[in-house]
Order: structure tokens, then C-alpha cells, then sequence
């Protein structure tokens, strides 16, 4: 299997368990790995054989604007079922830091995989 990757995509959402995390929008750092055959786009040179990483980070941003949620754990899960169910894919690693959220560390944050590979 072939990997399509995004690495360091920012996007904004409500994202915490205090209070004052409620009424703001914070940055997640996202880096996923997603499973996917490129042969059938690099055989044709077509772009609607590929997966389409400029509309997956789209798609990403979009999920993020409306999204909110307390746990960046709900917020992996949630983005990881969605992409897997609108654009096929069938295995993906995904890490969600949320930079700043502990003072001494750089980010903090999960990562996830789902699927088969």
C-alpha cells in the first residue's frame, strides 16, 4: 500500500475542558498518513484517481471550523471515521498536537491509526 501525507497542518477550533477554552479558537497541529493506491493516478496522470490532498486539507479545515470538542482524543476520532468514510480511505495514522497546551513542552497531543493496511 502507498501513503499520501500531510505533515504540520494548522487549524483553528474549540478545542478544551476549562472554561475559558470554550469561548476561544485554538491551533492543532495535524500530520496524517493515509493508505491509498497511486498507481491507477500515476498510470493515467488523473488527478480523480488520486487522493486529492488539497481537498482532504479542505475538508480538514472545514471539520475543524465547526467543530467543538473537549478532548483532542474525540476530536482524532471523529476526523479519522469522517475522512476514512467520505474518501475511501482504507488505513490512516493520524497525530493531533495542540502546541502550548502544557507550558514546558513544545505540544502535546495523541496519535491514532485506524483501519487496515
Amino acid at each position: 500500500m502507498d501513503k499520501v501525507f500531510i505533515e504540520g497542518l494548522e487549524v483553528d477550533t474549540v478545542i478544551g475542558v476549562y472554561d475559558w477554552e470554550r469561548g476561544i479558537r485554538q491551533c492543532l497541529r495535524l500530520d496524517l498518513d493515509l493508505g491509498w493506491d497511486n498507481q491507477p493516478a500515476a498510470a493515467d496522470d488523473d488527478i480523480a484517481k488520486a487522493l486529492d490532498y488539497a481537498v482532504l486539507s479542505e475538508r480538514i479545515g472545514a471539520f475543524a471550523r465547526d467543530a467543538h470538542f473537549q478532548l483532542v482524543e474525540t476530536f482524532a476520532e471523529r476526523l479519522a471515521a469522517l475522512l476514512m468514510a467520505e474518501f475511501g480511505i482504507r488505513w490512516l495514522r493520524l497525530r493531533v498536537t495542540k502546541p502550548g497546551a502544557v507550558a514546558a513542552a513544545a505540544g502535546v497531543g495523541v496519535e491514532i491509526e485506524r483501519g487496515c493496511r
